[in-house]
């Protein structure tokens, strides 16, 4: 069995949760933990079995929970040293020995989990996707991206399933009340939506 549900998707906050019959990890913690806790409950998995949390970057739509979580119910949190570096409000609340840092392209195993981190194009430290294994399953996750390439292709090909998320739209940005400044900033190189 490997089971994925969206928790939370968008700008007020990204949560994801996957399981195997031995392994159950989120991706992101963009909502309060309580929110996040309820979520979980709803499709009847308790937040004490939860083995790791990996974070895709460091804007609080994505980590908004995860230093609560992290020291209310001792799980650890997986994310690049640039992005620790780039969210200090959370790495101050995770315990240590719960910080973990991985390498973008470089395979890591999180109980009977194999996760590849792949880079995006989004404005931030160093965001990333994650290819994740399971058997002979691949489930590909990449959310706010700016824009896709061959590399993002590559590391979608002989996925079971994918999750991609990325909110920009040329002429609802154009139409909305945002500042010019984000606008210039949606619209750029590295597309992005807060």
């Amino acid at each position: 069995m490997f089971r994925f549900c969206s928790l939370y998707s968008g700008s007020s906050g990204n949560s994801l949760f996957l399981e195997t019959p031995t392994t159950k990890i989120l991706i992101d913690a963009g909502q309060s933990a309580k929110k996040i806790e309820t979520a979980l409950n709803s499709i009847e998995v308790d937040i004490h079995d939860i083995d790791a949390i990996l974070i895709t970057h460091e804007h609080i739509d994505h980590i908004r929970g995860v230093g609560t979580l992290s020291k209310k119910f001792d799980i650890p949190v997986y994310a690049n040293s640039e992005t620790w570096e780039a969210m200090p409000e959370v790495s101050c609340k995770v315990q240590s020995e719960n910080k973990l840092s991985f390498q973008v392209n470089q395979n890591m195993d999180i109980g009977e989990l194999k996760v590849l981190p792949f880079s995006i194009p989004h404005d931030s430290a160093n965001p990333c996707g994650f290819n994740i294994f399971y058997q002979n399953q691949k489930i590909s996750i990449a959310t706010d991206i700016g824009h896709m390439d061959s590399r993002i292709i590559k590391n979608l090909e002989e996925s079971s399933f994918i999750l991609l998320e990325s909110n920009y739209d040329p002429n609802i940005l154009k139409c909305s009340r945002y500042p010019y400044s984000l606008k210039q900033r949606i619209a750029g190189p590295n597309r992005s939506f807060v």
